[in-house]
């Protein structure tokens, strides 16, 4: 394709490439412009202007990699259900990722070695190659190699046919002659030309695994580099691990596969990019620094020499972010795709099918007229429109076919003329004369793209997340069986002043005492009490409770738990400056924009937060930010959300009444259901109230002017700032679905930090900080190494658990002294000898290597003076371990719920022995409940790794052995392999509840007897051999008990492997849904 003029979008390029190519518009987002050696990838963004006076040479490329390409078993388009999931590509793609690799092999872009290994690989792509040829021809493979005595040699890499042509004449006629074998074993197969270009493409992959991955040269600031010279590090992207990161100039090919780089996070956990201006002393002010922010607040900030070098990183993590998790989510508008931005503009869906449309519809409870404007899938110039009409026999659903001209109008058959734009086109449909197939089509609600969606867009990867969608039903009152919080004796709480009253209570300041052995702790908290004329409120405050046990992030404020003495009482942490709308309130205009902006920011990583786990809160205000850091000298301020309290679901319509304009209007006509979009009304009245620095103009109204203010659906006096006017605006749209997510909230409010943003919004000379300290608290821990924590810097909260061997404690790691840090799990040792040292030492190091969304997470480690102590710092999970999660809430657990806590070990240990890693200590008391749909294995004290040359481990250290969960090959002769016997028990234990009298230990106790006399050990071996097995728990069904039997075969060899029992599982946990 050749362009003589004017200016070209890169993705307007692209649609014109995939035109020429027949790729589809579904896999369009995998394709992108590079230059013509690959130095440079362009975001579709990127605008190409043509002039007579250069050339410039683009490729048309798939840039964006997945795993297992040709298979739905391990990574596939999402379907709804999963025998409707499709593959990744389709033929057109096929061809064109095929001819891809195929020329970057035989040009000599990839590089490939020239090792006897290498050479028979290469050979044998050469013979794939040639069989294709031969398909495609219609010759047989002897007839194409004498046509072409040479051609084997054309599907060489340059590097190989130099070294051939270079060897005897015998050496040459040997290998052709190897090559015409092949070629005839190769055609006898009877495979066609796709499989053998899949195979291809495959073999090639393994030749190269480092193809899948793009690396970037950057630099990282405040990282210890040589003198005068900035340090340099190395960024690395993959389609099916995220981005990981690696300190040091090293060399590209020994990091790829190799343990140097460090996993930085999965796209999911991506909640925020950001481009800006490096802080630069001297002339380099080009630099551009890039910052990820990870869900947990984390973040990684990359330095490149300018922004033609950082949109090229920023725009592959921003397209896989949409192939992966949100395919309606960008996170610059510098890497933008044009049609996107066209999309949202027109409420209009990407290239979703048919199915996913009518599911949409249905969804939404198939309201006559509703309909659907969605991209055709097959066309890249054409528009369908999905509308829900009423007919005899009930709901059906038509297709229009919308096309657009070369010169940008829109045109629908049965409408008399065309329009400007797809808006002008809906609302003349909307006025009626729309006939489709004798139906009269009256359009009445648009149902828009929401984020987060799952659609034939999203990629589903096999042992990754898996993507959630944003339509989370809204959320009902739990009952009280179903809460979780800690219970807090009365006795523990010392009470000091009264610090006010809220709506339903009254605040105090006081402190908890705990005694952990023999040594009493205290702490400062907030102690919350029911206000005795509220009872009825009762269960709606220990829901908020709850709300806040399960959760664990640094912007939300902690729960300690729940007094139940009497009066109920919320013990939270102590939050030192209170309340936001109180700060503001005293500092009135000597508070800048930029202090605004951070706080309001930090907010909405919270909700973000709560989003991403479908957890609304449902009264949001600037009375329930507390203010944890003022911030001065350069460090930001940091903020921290409060409980929710008492749920706007069980409020009279009086008290929703009063809390107009905060509460979403949605609440007011249907008291009974709170959804996350709620939240996100609440955020934007809570912008308006921080920026205005006035009183909310209509707390004041009487309650009839108040509800009429929602009735006519007024708006908030719109600021100067315009920006922000429009994001207060879009959060408080009285149609909850056209609201934005919160990670949208998150980058209009990157965009609203620009060069001049101080003049439009602080009209008061020198009310601003200095523009450079809007990201010094950012930048400050952004390059020490956040596996490394300081021991005088983690602060103890209570105590998690405590075993023969070691402690684990919940501390906040805290550096600044105030309360910001993050909530950690921290594992010590109880004894510190030389043995327990070494010991403890490797399972820091097998807990390090591991990476898995079922595997609790590693998050450094901590040495106490000297390095003569050592602690494991890991991530918290506030619900604590399985044995008493399924003791606690048996009632609200099912089957369904148990096979999908199965299904989730299993996979975690297939991943452990993939790492060939062995447990040796699998039970319900080492699985942590991240949530009530997420397990992950933990204690890794027993693991072992098996030898390279080996596929079992012999133990010869002595120590306790929890010998009631072993097979009697270990417990015999201490020899171990991956096996499942351990996962059999874990299998009983979930389906008997963990119940105290149905422990296996318990089980095996009363099966040996009162009268045994041999050790427990030996009567428990006599026990195995005579055949005897834990017995089937109550209710459980048949097929898991048939594989509780099969795990524990006597056999090692009739055992199934985690690999075996995933798929059973899942097939079952499938089948309890429905």
């Amino acid at each position: 394709l050749s362009f003589s003029f004017g200016d070209h979008s890169a993705e307007e390029l692209c649609v014109r490439a995939a035109k020429a190519s027949g790729i589809l518009p579904v896999y369009h987002s995998l394709f992108a412009l590079a230059t013509e050696d690959l130095s440079c990838w362009f975001p579709p963004s990127h605008v190409f202007s043509v002039e007579d006076a250069g050339t410039q040479v683009l490729v048309y490329r798939l840039r964006f990699y997945f795993p297992n390409w040709f298979g739905l078993e391990k990574c596939h388009r999402f379907g709804l259900r999963k025998d409707l999931a499709s593959a990744i590509l389709d033929l057109p793609v096929l061809e064109h990722l095929f001819a891809q690799h195929r020329s970057d092999l035989v040009s000599g872009h990839l590089p490939v070695g020239l090792s006897l290994k290498e050479q028979g690989e290469c050979l044998s792509l050469a013979v794939l190659d040639l069989t294709r040829m031969a398909k495609e021809q219609a010759h047989r493979p002897e007839k194409l190699l004498k046509k072409v005595r040479r051609s084997y040699k054309t599907c060489l890499p340059p590097g190989l046919r130099d070294l051939i042509q270079g060897l005897s004449f015998v050496t040459r006629k040997r290998i052709r002659r190897t090559v015409l074998l092949a070629l005839r074993r190769v055609a006898a197969c009877q495979a066609d030309r796709q499989s053998l270009m899949a195979k291809y493409i495959m073999d090639l992959q393994r030749l190269d695994p480092a193809r899948a991955t793009e690396t970037f040269r950057v630099g990282l600031p405040g990282a210890s580099g040589g003198q005068g010279q900035d340090p340099k590090g190395l960024l690395s992207v993959a389609g099916d691990s995220g981005i990981a990161w690696s300190p040091g100039d090293h060399e590209l090919a020994g990091l790829i596969g190799g343990r140097a780089l460090q996993p930085f996070c999965d796209f999911p956990e991506i909640v925020d990019i950001s481009i800006k201006q490096a802080l630069r002393v001297g002339p380099a002010g080009e630099h551009r620094l890039v910052t990820i922010t990870r869900t947990d607040n984390q973040i990684l900030e990359p330095e490149s020499p300018g922004l033609p070098e950082a949109l090229p990183f920023v725009a592959l993590v921003d397209g896989y972010f949409r192939l992966t998790t949100d395919s309606r989510h960008f996170f610059c508008k510098e890497v933008a795709p044009p049609r996107l931005l066209e999309e949202a503009a027109e409420q209009c869906h990407g290239p979703i099918t048919l199915d996913f449309a009518t599911d949409k519809l249905k969804m939404g409870g198939s309201l006559p007229g509703s309909y659907i404007l969605r991209r055709s899938p097959q066309d890249f110039d054409s528009f369908l429109l999905t509308v829900c009409v009423q007919t005899p026999l009930g709901p059906d659903y038509k297709g229009c076919l919308i096309r657009r001209d070369p010169t940008g109008t829109f045109s629908l058959a049965g409408l008399g003329r065309s329009h400007s734009s797809l808006r002008e086109l809906v609302a003349a449909c909307r006025d009626g004369g729309l006939n489709v197939d004798g139906v009269a089509l009256n359009l009445t609600s648009c149902c828009p793209p929401r984020p987060k969606e799952k659609s034939n867009l999203i990629v589903v990867r096999g042992g990754c997340s898996q993507p959630t969608s944003s339509s989370i039903q809204p959320q009902f009152q739990c009952q009280l069986s179903q809460m979780t919080f800690h219970k807090i004796p009365s006795d523990s709480l010392e009470w000091h002043e009264n610090l006010g009253h809220g709506s339903f209570t009254k605040i105090y300041r006081g402190h908890r005492h705990e005694t952990v052995d023999g040594e009493v702790w205290e702490t400062e908290v907030l102690l919350k009490v029911m206000d005795a004329k509220h009872k009825n409120c009762m269960e709606s405050f220990l829901e908020a409770a709850s709300l806040m046990s399960q959760v664990s992030y640094q912007h939300l404020v902690l729960l300690h738990g729940v007094c139940m003495a009497g009066d109920s009482i919320m013990v939270q942490e102590f939050v030192l400056l209170g309340a936001l709308d109180t700060y503001l309130r005293k500092r009135g205009h000597l508070v800048p924009a930029s202090w605004k902006l951070q706080v309001v920011k930090q907010l909405a990583y919270a909700l973000n937060y709560l989003e991403d786990k479908g957890l609304p809160h449902g009264n949001v205000s600037a009375r329930k930010v507390l203010l944890a850091r003022e911030g001065a000298e350069g460090s930001p301020p940091f903020i921290k959300l409060s409980d929710p309290g008492v749920s706007p679901t069980v409020l009279s319509l009086e008290m929703l009444t009063d809390r107009i304009p905060w509460v979403a209007p949605e609440c007011l006509q249907e008291a009974r259901m709170l959804g996350l979009e709620a939240d996100k009304w609440g955020f934007g009245a809570t912008v308006w109230e921080v920026f205005s620095g006035v009183p909310m103009p209509i707390s004041a109204l009487d309650p009839a002017k108040k509800l009429q203010f929602y009735e006519d659906q007024q708006q908030l006096p719109a600021p100067k700032w315009m920006e922000l006017a429009l994001l207060i605006q879009q959060c408080m749209a009285y149609e909850p679905k056209h609201r934005p997510s919160f990670r949208a909230v998150i980058r209009d409010l990157n965009s609203l930090i620009t060069s001049d943003y101080e003049l439009l919004s602080d009209p008061t000379p020198g009310a601003l900080a200095p523009r450079d300290g809007l990201w010094n608290g950012v930048q400050l821990y952004a390059c020490q190494d956040p596996t490394i924590f300081e021991e005088r810097h983690l602060k103890y909260i209570s105590q998690l658990g405590k075993g023969n061997f070691g402690s684990v404690e919940l501390c906040r790691y805290d550096p600044l002294g105030d309360n910001t840090g993050a909530l950690v799990a921290v594992k010590q040792l109880q004894h510190s000898g030389p043995d327990q040292q070494r010991d403890f030492q490797r399972e820091i190091q097998i807990l390090k290597a591991l990476h898995s969304d079922f595997i609790v997470k590693y998050r450094g480690v901590s040495y106490g003076p000297g390095r003569q102590s050592l602690r494991l710092v890991m991530e918290y999970l506030p619900s604590g371990c399985l044995r008493d999660y399924l003791q606690r809430y048996r009632a609200r657990l099912d089957a369904g719920r148990l096979l999908l806590y199965a299904s989730q070990i299993c996979k975690g240990m297939e991943y452990l022995g993939s790492r060939r890693c062995v447990h040796r200590d699998l039970a319900a008391r080492n699985i942590l409940v991240e949530s009530e749909a997420h397990v992950k294995i933990a204690d890794f004290g027993l693991a072992k790794l098996l030898p390279l040359d080996k596929d079992y481990y012999v133990v010869r250290e002595p120590g306790q052995s929890p010998i009631f969960w072993w097979g009697p090959y270990p417990t015999v002769v201490s020899l171990w392999a991956a096996g499942s016997e351990s996962f059999g028990v874990v299998l009983y234990e979930l389906f008997t509840y963990c119940g105290p009298e149905l422990q296996p230990f318990r089980e095996f106790l009363r099966m040996m007897g009162c009268e045994r006399e041999a050790p427990v050990l030996c009567c428990l071996l006599e026990l195995l051999a005579e055949g005897q097995r834990l017995p089937a728990p109550t209710g459980c069904p048949a097929e898991v008990h048939e594989l509780m039997k099969l795990c524990w075969a006597p056999s090692p060899k009739d055992r199934p492997s985690f690999s075996t029992l995933g798929p059973q599982l899942d097939s079952l946990w499938s089948a309890s849904r429905g």
